[in-house]
């Protein structure tokens, strides 16, 4: 029999909630389909930085390293723990030390799911690069707290890492509709999105079988929002992947179904997979969080794994679930009630 370690982070806010209805899910499915996962709890948060002054220990990144796979709940507390030290000294530094270059996010709407758009037909799977761009941490200020203070914050982008996640896209284009969709600024960002577009033109003369089509960021949110249905796979950095997902995550119902994994592709190390919407403090332990986001990801986590006819059985739970009304309607129904309705549809 199969089996798989999984770290788990719970994190901060709904993040336990909304775990703890993914894991079950996990774990029933799991025993259904003849293998078995065993799930390690770390309590890294902003609690936990509260009281030791880190996010995680000096040694996390090598305690994560031996488990098959990482399911992420939450991470932030802003009012506890500034988005900045949270972001940086959990979640940023796992992506980074595991190489997880390759952010997916899905956006489609779910059988008896209504967006806020009339568009119903529409399938975009997002490529976010993950580890370097606006988001590679280099910068810094000087004279602080003076009227010459000055702020410098630069963007990395090099070709093993613009190429490497291009190439991800293209596979994943070749796998789905054949279409492509990459963005950047070019127009104002003479260098840095003008690489990142010749880095494409170069490329797409090794998949002559993906139409390759090149946006800028803000045509492409104008396009998401009049014309989703004409979008099959979507590249962008690390910046406007990030925008581009929650705008998607809106049009698709809200972040309660926004599921995404941090993928290693060469699987040297962990993938991590994690809900998009973050802790919500506005809704923490009031047991109304929608789970459907975090189970979502866990599909992906055993998609990623292998396993996936059971990544299939989830996501048909998910449909059978919300098909009936139940977790499409933000914080009409409880955490528990909809796992429990997901979990009834699995049997």
């Amino acid at each position: 029999m199969k089996s798989y370690s999984i770290a788990l982070i719970p994190g901060d806010g709904i993040g336990q909630d909304v775990t703890d209805a993914a894991w079950q899910v996990l774990s029933t499915v799991a025993r259904h389909s003849g293998f078995t996962l065993t799930g390690t709890s770390f309590p890294w948060s902003c609690a936990f930085y509260k009281e030791t002054g880190a996010m995680m220990p000096a040694d996390g990144i090598e305690a994560l390293r031996p488990f098959d796979a990482i399911l992420l709940g939450s991470v932030g507390w802003p009012a506890e723990v500034p988005d900045s030290i949270s972001l940086h000294g959990l979640l940023l530094p796992i992506r980074k030390a595991f190489v997880q270059y390759a952010n997916i996010r899905p956006h489609r709407l779910l059988s008896g799911v209504e967006g806020p758009l009339k568009a119903s037909d529409f399938d975009i799977l997002c490529v976010r690069e993950n580890t370097e761009g606006e988001y590679s941490g280099a910068g810094g200020r000087v004279h602080q707290g003076t009227a010459d203070e000055v702020a410098v914050e630069t963007s990395i982008f090099t070709r093993a890492g613009v190429e490497r996640i291009l190439r991800f896209a293209f596979e994943q284009a070749r796998q789905r509709r054949g279409k492509l969709a990459s963005v950047t600024k070019s127009n104002a960002q003479k260098h840095s999105m003008v690489f990142w577009d010749e880095v494409t033109r170069q490329l797409a003369d090794e998949y002559p079988d993906v139409e390759v089509t090149s946006y800028h960021i803000d045509a492409m949110a104008a396009r998401v929002v009049m014309a989703p249905e004409s979008l099959d796979v979507v590249v962008a950095s690390n910046l406007f992947g990030d925008i581009l997902t929650d705008l998607g995550a809106a049009i698709q119902g809200g972040l309660g179904f926004a599921a995404s994994a941090n993928i290693n592709p060469d699987r040297s190390a962990p993938s991590m997979f994690e809900p998009v919407h973050g802790s919500a403090p506005d809704i923490a332990h009031l047991g109304i969080a929608n789970p459907i986001a975090a189970i979502w990801s866990g599909a992906m986590m055993l998609e990623h794994l292998g396993e996936r006819e059971a990544a299939g059985m989830i996501m048909a739970a998910l449909e059978r679930t919300t098909i009936r009304g139940i977790g499409t309607v933000p914080g009409k129904d409880r955490t528990r009630s909809i796992t429990a309705a997901v979990l009834a549809a699995l049997d």
